[in-house]
């Protein structure tokens, strides 16, 4: 599998008189989970539609591998990443199965059918995320959490060597959570993919991911190793929180509650 590795140069982007990211400058590699993590609004959903072309910036360059994003086909994009949105209308009659095999499109010439090197995948991505006994229900009947690990596997199945997710485990129980957010590693780890996901659980973030990238109010406010990049300085700082962090055995782990104004 050819590996994917996306850079921005000065990127910045905006919406009318709106600016939403400012200069960015960032190098996403091969073999590593990187957590993007800001507030509300700092751009970080922005940013995975400028990296993946569904916005062009406003000034800046983004490539992958060299080439300008831009200039690869839309077929291409599909096979060498995919994209795990947040928001996913599930208003049509799908059955699970189906939904995750939509994941292969890219790789199903038209008009033919599935192979069974393709249904061999698609099976493998809903046994990974905890699916096989709903595979036959539709996927409208699901709950939320089930909804977002079935958009997960339908990624998963696309198989590409990049993988770019949109706060995949809002939704899910902590069981869930941990054992996606496992997958992710492994993916980066043992097949040296790219992923990158938005994640709104500090403590998932520092748990798992490689390098973390700090977004707030559209520019980069830090970006490295999780002991480097959530100090309780910098979270204190763009979260408006008081942070403690304490580093054990298990790793990083982060606490926090409200300014105190007194």
């Amino acid at each position: 599998m050819k590996t994917t590795t996306f850079t921005l140069n000065a990127v910045s982007f905006g919406y009318s008189d709106t600016h939403v990211l400012h200069d960015i400058n960032l190098t996403f590699e091969p073999g590593q989970l990187y957590g993007i993590v800001g507030p509300n609004g700092s751009g970080k959903s922005t940013l995975l539609d400028v990296l993946t072309g569904h916005q062009a910036p406003s000034s800046g360059s983004v490539t992958i591998n060299t080439s300008p994003v831009a200039s690869i086909a839309p077929a291409d994009r599909a096979r060498q990443f995919a994209l795990v949105p947040q928001d996913v209308d599930f208003n049509f009659p799908f059955t699970l199965f189906e939904t995750v095999l939509m994941g292969r499109h890219p790789h199903i010439q038209r008009f033919a059918h599935p192979s069974q090197k393709d249904v061999s995948i698609v099976e493998t991505a809903i046994h990974t995320m905890d699916l096989s006994p709903l595979k036959g229900r539709i996927v409208a009947d699901l709950s939320g959490g089930e909804r977002q690990r079935t958009v997960v596997a339908r990624g998963l199945a696309q198989t590409t060597s990049a993988l770019l997710l949109d706060e995949p485990t809002s939704s899910m129980d902590i069981r869930h959570a941990l054992t996606t957010m496992t997958e992710l590693q492994r993916l980066a780890s043992e097949e040296n993919r790219t992923i990158i996901a938005v994640l709104h659980d500090l403590n998932l973030a520092a748990a798992f991911c490689d390098q973390i990238v700090i977004l707030n109010k559209g520019r980069v406010h830090a970006h490295g190793t999780v002991t480097k990049a959530l100090t309780s300085e910098i979270l204190n700082a763009v979260f408006r929180i008081q942070a403690e962090i304490f580093t054990t055995d298990t790793g990083v782990h982060i606490f926090y509650k409200l300014k105190d104004h007194s």
